[in-house]
């Protein structure tokens, strides 16, 4: 199996002592998305939000003060950052450190909102985001264990095995709790209702992009071609 059949033809490869960051245009496009939002997360500033008051027909503006403002950008940023690296990250436990690092920083970047639906969201997404860190981890080293290698490229020429199938299980079901995506996502809707935009949107697409590029690396491990 060749990587081009996943992502095109490999454009280039960066080593980086026992890290490995590799270049296909599907990859790069990904990479470039997160970059280029990132960039536009670091020049804007949040906007209000405006929200009904029950029972009443008036409406209430809700603001995010300057402190605020500047570690919720700050937060935002890593998250895209982090994201960022996790789409051309050549080595399967870089990706998982990624992967847990846009968890830490998405509870982050609504842990300073004064709303008890938010915050008792954010924290039973903290729970399952610490508890899917096993899973993350476990088949990571799952696969280490009986394949020898956490290099994506090297990875692709080991034939498929039951552990492989197995730590990829896990790493999947690390990566959905993560992520907060389903059966997890109940865990994660009321964090949206937190006034912040656009901070609240790299929460969306590091989720996307980090689902899609654990599918690609899925297909690496188990090779269905």
């Amino acid at each position: 199996m060749d990587i081009s059949i996943l992502g095109g033809q490999m454009l280039g490869i960066i080593p980086l002592g026992d890290i490995v960051l590799y270049f296909t245009p599907f990859n790069l496009f990904m990479f470039a998305a997160a970059l280029a939002f990132t960039t536009l997360i670091a020049i804007s500033k949040t906007e209000s939000q405006v929200e009904a008051e029950f029972g009443t027909l008036k409406n209430r503006e809700v603001k995010v003060d300057k402190s605020e403002f500047k570690i919720r950008r700050f937060l935002a940023i890593v998250c895209g950052l982090a994201t960022a690296g996790a789409m051309v990250t050549g080595d399967l436990f870089d990706f998982t450190l990624f992967v847990a690092l846009i968890a830490i920083v998405n509870i982050g970047i609504v842990a300073a909102v004064k709303e008890v639906d938010v915050l008792d969201s954010a924290f039973q997404y903290g729970l399952i985001a610490m508890i899917a860190t096993l899973p993350l981890f476990g088949g990571a080293a799952i696969i280490l264990a009986s394949a020898g290698t956490i290099s994506l490229l090297q990875l692709l020429q080991i034939p498929n095995s039951t552990m492989i199938l197995y730590g990829s299980l896990l790493l999947f079901i690390g990566v959905a709790g993560e992520t907060g995506v389903a059966p997890f996502f109940a865990t994660k809707a009321e964090m949206f209702r937190t006034p912040g935009s656009p901070f609240l949107l790299i929460i969306h697409l590091s989720s996307l992009l980090v689902i899609v590029r654990t599918i690609e690396i899925l297909l690496i491990l188990n090779k269905p071609f």
